[in-house]
């Protein structure tokens, strides 16, 4: 599958950068330079929102250098889904509700990266408030995806996945709701992690929908992956649901030799060819690896789409509330309506047209006399899927599935039909539903109209598993099963 031999893992550049600035091989700056440098000459995918100077984070690292601290990500330039706070800069959302907004405050996750070393250099596109699975609801334009010309990078991390796949920076984070990184990540062919509910800090991130929100991160090997993780989870009395359960991502590569592999069946319906293709040799070298794949069934997992939706519109109404111009963000003028009608004005004007939609669904979804027939039944769902995960669990080690059922679709394509919109989702949203870890790993490519398309397989485990992936992936890597190329037109991140 991979022009790797099968002893090589892939390379791990953010390691590598920070091996080097702490050694003292590289100065601090060079990095973060060259990823401005190849986010202006990438600007025509228009994954980034906005550079961060990185003036004051470089000094700070090298006077911790200076002083003999270790840093595991000394230097290492990251970009920010644009719904991650980091203090004094734009924090947009992708929306003109809050176009000047600047947070006095920075997202524990992101201080965590800068306490290790990390310097942020830019914010990366996304749909607005986090709500799509394209990229094209962004007030600012879409990201485009770098491996096919008019196509969409996946939403709604889209930013984040096209600035890694075209190796702007070596790391880059997003956010998962019901699919945003992990989606994303198999249409542009890299790695996206979605971590158990609660490993990571929420603190700082934009709220969407609480009870499914998860701050994820975006790498190029399994190395970069546990690093990053590692550096970013832990607990955080900020946030109410962080979980006080330490991690270790420093193990050795998985033991595949007797994993038990359950392949879940509701999620081959609907695959393209080149889906399946990858789909079916990844059961392949892994039964000759000595696993052992079965097929499972999770039959609630049909239902997850609609759950998700209405869950996540309730949660999107009732977390929106608070952007009416009153407060904080961009207030209409009031005129003769007073402030009523500047609430009004303010919410049509400055929300696009999809925040609008969820927000009037969910709160319809909540309303007297509904409730009970949408968003009761919808959580009653929830939890019959969690329950069959947990269930699955106890048959296998690991579940696995097509990310998308489908390599990255043309821009315009599906934004006129919301249900196949939506069906981007379908893979992906049960597993926040459930509140587990999962992984998507770039595990191929198809040709779509002489385009040649990346394609991602998930792989999820029990909840607090996520080192189980991580050590997955490892050794996916090793055994040569991982398709992790760099798009023409770019250069792997080296100095």
């Amino acid at each position: 599958m991979s022009s790797l031999p099968p002893s090589s893992p892939l390379p791990s550049p953010a390691r590598q950068l920070a091996q080097a600035v702490q050694s003292g091989a590289l100065a601090p700056q060079a990095p973060a330079e060259e990823a401005l440098r190849r986010i202006r000459a990438a600007g025509q995918l228009n994954a980034v929102l906005s550079e961060v100077d990185p003036t004051e984070q470089l000094q700070a690292v090298q006077q911790r250098l200076n002083a003999g601290e270790t840093l595991p990500l000394a230097g290492v330039p990251v970009i920010l889904k644009d719904n991650l706070s980091l203090r004094g800069s734009p924090t947009t959302c992708a929306s003109r509700m809050l176009e000047s907004y600047r947070p006095p405050y920075t997202a524990t996750a992101v201080q965590r990266l800068q306490d290790a070393g990390a310097v942020v250099v830019g914010k990366a596109n996304l749909d607005e408030f986090a709500m799509g699975s394209s990229n094209e609801n962004s007030a600012f334009g879409p990201a485009l995806n770098p491996w096919g010309e008019g196509r969409v990078p996946g939403g709604s991390s889209g930013g984040s996945a096209a600035a890694i796949a075209a190796r702007l920076t070596p790391l880059t984070v997003g956010s998962d709701t019901g699919g945003s990184v992990r989606q994303p990540a198999a249409l542009c062919g890299v790695y996206g992690f979605k971590p158990t509910y609660g490993r990571i800090s929420r603190s700082g991130l934009v709220a969407y929908a609480s009870s499914l929100d998860t701050v994820a991160p975006f790498a190029l090997s399994a190395a970069d992956l546990a690093l990053t993780l590692g550096v970013m989870s832990g607990h955080d009395p900020r946030d109410a649901i962080s979980l006080n359960q330490p991690a270790d991502f420093t193990g050795a590569p998985l033991e595949l030799s007797g994993l038990r592999v359950g392949v879940v069946q509701e999620g081959l319906p609907g695959c393209t060819s080149g889906v399946a293709a990858a789909l079916d040799e990844m059961r392949r070298a892994l039964g000759a690896a000595g696993a052992q794949v079965q097929e499972v069934s999770l039959p609630h997992l049909k239902n997850a789409v609609a759950a998700y939706y209405i869950v996540a519109m309730a949660e999107a109404s009732s977390n929106l509330s608070r952007f009416d111009g009153m407060h904080y963000a961009r207030r209409a003028e009031e005129g003769a309506g007073g402030a009523v009608q500047s609430m009004l004005h303010t919410r049509e004007e400055f929300f696009g047209a999809e925040v609008q939609k969820r927000i009037m669904l969910g709160t319809f979804i909540l309303s007297s006399g509904y409730s009970d027939r949408y968003y009761t039944k919808a959580l009653q769902v929830r939890r019959l899927i969690a329950q069959e995960f947990e269930e699955a669990f106890r048959q296998f080690d690991v579940l696995l599935m097509p990310t998308s059922p489908f390599p990255a679709f043309r821009l315009g394509e599906r934004s006129g039909d919301p249900l196949a919109m939506y069906a981007a989702d379908v893979n992906t949203v049960g597993v926040n539903l459930a509140g587990i870890p999962a992984l998507s790993v770039p595990a191929g490519f198809e040709t779509v109209d002489g385009q040649r398309l990346p394609v991602g397989l998930q792989f999820s485990a029990r909840a607090g598993d996520d080192a189980r992936l991580v050590a997955l992936a490892a050794a996916l890597e090793q055994l040569g099963a991982v398709q992790l190329e760099t798009p023409d037109g770019y250069q792997d991140f080296s100095l």
